[in-house]
């Protein structure tokens, strides 16, 4: 399994089982990419919620319409764009887009499809590398925050510190990561992965970002 996508074997092994029936196929599937779709889903709309609602009806999608799924040419493209389109008519139908979200939403999912993926796969585990290498309480911290979901007070409750320790900690983390992944890796990615870009940036400047 390769990253944030899967290489063409594989993606039609997949394809093959899932339009067979195989409920484990779909269960490989879920493991590859539930979280980053939620990811790229709630870093779009900034509704957490949503994004799990959203990538949930994509896959009862896919299993409904197993039978068809070798029509599909990539199963990655397939999933992203299938979540961006899931958004865009969520908001629509609720009248909340305006033609200058949409286009922004239509480049940043661009840019989500396009970068190679061999590329995203080295910075994907740069990030994930450094991560590792926190002190181990800021890495404690830091996890539970990002990647557990846990706010800031239910973490101070966990590990019976003060929110002023934990807030602390996840701010010691991001500057050691800023230092570490300066001009290494994309912003975006720190959104794909569930975390803070805008943290993330720090000193970096907007730039970076808006230069992706």
């Amino acid at each position: 399994m390769r990253g944030l996508g899967i290489d063409f074997l594989e993606d039609e092994r997949l394809k093959y089982a899932l339009s067979g029936g195989d409920e484990k196929a779909l269960s490989t599937l879920m493991d590859l990419f539930y979280q980053p779709l939620c990811a790229y889903v709630s870093s779009l709309s900034g509704d957490h919620e949503l994004s799990q609602d959203i990538v949930q009806g994509i896959f009862i999608k896919i299993w409904e319409d197993r039978k068809k799924i070798l029509a599909i040419k990539s199963l990655k493209n397939y999933l992203f764009t299938s979540a961006y389109n899931r958004l865009t008519n969520e908001w629509r139908k609720n009248k909340r887009m305006l033609a200058i979200e949409e286009r922004h939403l239509s480049l940043l999912s661009e840019v989500t499809l396009q970068e190679d993926e061999d590329v995203l796969e080295r910075q994907i585990k740069l990030i994930r590398f450094e991560i590792q290498q926190l002190p181990p309480k800021c890495k404690e911290i830091f996890l539970l925050s990002k990647q557990g979901g846990l706010t800031n007070i239910e973490i101070a409750n966990y590990l019976d510190i003060s929110k002023r320790t934990v807030e602390t900690q996840i701010s010691k983390a991001y500057r050691i990561l800023r230092e570490k992944l300066r001009d290494k890796v994309k912003p975006i990615l720190f959104i794909l992965m569930g975390l803070d870009a805008h943290s993330f940036q720090g000193r970096m400047g907007m730039n970076n970002l808006n230069g992706i």
